[in-house]
């Protein structure tokens, strides 16, 4: 590609900016440093920081100061009007499959079928499984004690279980939606998420396999650790009634299987079909309503099927709300800082650089995530910069570029977790591991998800002719 012209920006509420390419890139690159010194070395809200950094981006790109947060807020308010309530929803989904006691009735059926060597794939299984609804920090509160009991009582090392299960919960996290990372991308560059979600549990599969149990057996030997007592007593198993195994992978499975019914359609059914299944498909599968009859369906089969009142099963789900209040806050903020880059212009023109540069698309998103990932710490930030920064090289692809797109920022964003990652810090404390095998085991094992994400995107552009 050897056009030099500026791609064109979607329509928006415009803002008056510079005309000068000099000037805007400096502008993005004081917004980027801006938001890494707040969160690196301040220490600073990724929330604050990232709406500090848009303000410094729009100053500097010569935004009138009235005008500072209007690409801010509209961002902010369009991403938590389209994100905002999957990730609610998921929250209460997320929060009656523990209280039920439906997430330890997955773990212990499929523990109760494997015998010591095929422990790791199991445990990979178990989180990949229990990961889908979840987000991944509850996802680790969740698993880590169940890792631990294993380790001991089948006298197994700690990295041989554990970071199968890390690494399922990673690769759901940084790949497949309703994850908000995920969510983030497919808002931002206009990706259909049904056809993203299930691209992404096909990526996640090799990708799990090779950096979960493959990369676990060599680690193990690196950083040969037994269990540690899980914090805080934390292992004891759900009392009192539980819901069976069916009924809890059904929740699980239920909003997977509704928005692939609608890609499906959408794929095979004509736009112009008067066939009321193939409108009933394309309703129930739609991302918001999926996640609402799934909802309703926990609210059933882990409340008052199980002998609950209404008012605990309301109870427990205004439980499940306050806790994502700081999530929803970031991901936020990070739709007003990547409106603030495509307002500015400033994602036109490094767009344009991508394409005159002869960098495959799939790979630049890649590239920009793993830089900001670095830098940051935060897979969140990285996401919502790089696909700020794609969102117009988008706009002229075919839908199924764009969802893999979706996936390589995704892929980009999880790489090498290090000391600036509130999850580097969480694996160590957890596993009680010292900064140097935490390096060896975590931090490598995120890199390799990366790169082999990465690579098996790649293998599927290639197979569908997109790359």
């Amino acid at each position: 590609m050897t056009s030099t012209a500026m791609l064109a920006l979607p329509a928006a509420d415009a803002v008056t900016h510079s005309d000068s390419s000099t000037r805007l890139i400096i502008a993005a690159v004081l917004g980027v440093a801006v938001i890494i010194v707040l969160i690196v070395w301040s220490r600073m809200h990724p929330f604050l920081a990232l709406t500090l950094g848009s303000a410094v981006l729009a100053v500097a790109a010569g935004i009138p100061l009235t005008d500072t947060f209007k690409a801010f807020t509209r961002g902010l308010g369009s991403t938590i009007g389209d994100v905002g309530v999957l990730i609610a929803f998921g929250a209460i989904i997320g929060r009656l499959l523990i209280d039920s006691g439906g997430a330890d009735q997955i773990v212990d059926t499929i523990l109760a079928r494997t015998s010591g060597p095929r422990l790791p794939w199991a445990m990979a299984l178990i989180a990949f499984v229990v990961g889908i609804p979840l987000f991944f920090e509850v996802g680790i509160v969740l698993l880590i004690p169940v890792v631990m009991i294993v380790a001991r009582r089948a006298h197994q090392p700690l990295i041989l279980v554990g970071v199968p299960a890390l690494a399922g919960l990673s690769a759901l996290h940084g790949l497949v939606p309703p994850h908000p990372g995920p969510l983030i991308a497919i808002d931002a560059v206009g990706a259909n998420l049904g056809m993203t979600l299930g691209l992404g549990l096909l990526v996640a599969v090799p990708t799990v396999i090779i950096s979960g149990p493959l990369a676990a057996r060599v680690m193990a030997g690196w950083v040969p650790v037994e269990a540690p007592e899980p914090l805080g007593g934390s292992d004891r198993a759900h009392e009192g009634p539980r819901p069976s195994f069916g009924a809890s992978l059904s929740v699980v499975l239920l909003p997977v299987v509704l928005m692939l019914l609608r890609t499906v359609v959408e794929t095979l059914v004509p736009e112009d079909t008067t066939n009321p299944l193939a409108h009933a498909a394309l309703f129930i599968g739609q991302p918001v309503v999926a996640l609402l009859i799934t909802v309703l369906v926990a609210m059933r089969l882990f409340g008052t099927r199980l002998g609950l009142r209404a008012d605990e099963v309301s109870g427990r789900v205004g439980a499940s709300l306050g806790p994502i209040a700081g999530i929803l806050l970031i991901v936020g903020a990070g739709g007003g800082f990547k409106q603030t880059l495509v307002d500015s212009g400033i994602a036109g023109i490094i767009a344009t650089w991508i394409q005159q540069a002869a960098v495959p698309e799939l790979l630049a998103g890649w590239l920009v995530a793993v830089a900001v990932r670095l830098a940051t710490g935060s897979a969140t930030v990285a996401t919502v910069t790089a696909a700020g920064i794609m969102a117009p090289l988008a706009a002229d692809m075919p839908s199924i570029e764009i969802a893999l797109l979706v996936l390589a920022i995704g892929a980009g964003s999880v790489f090498l977790s290090h000391v600036n990652d509130a999850g580097f810090w969480l694996v160590k404390e957890y596993f009680g591991l010292t900064v140097g095998q935490t390096f060896k085991t975590w931090s490598l094992m995120e890199t390799i998800l990366s790169v082999t994400a990465m690579v098996v995107i790649g293998v599927i552009a290639l197979g569908l002719g997109v790359l």
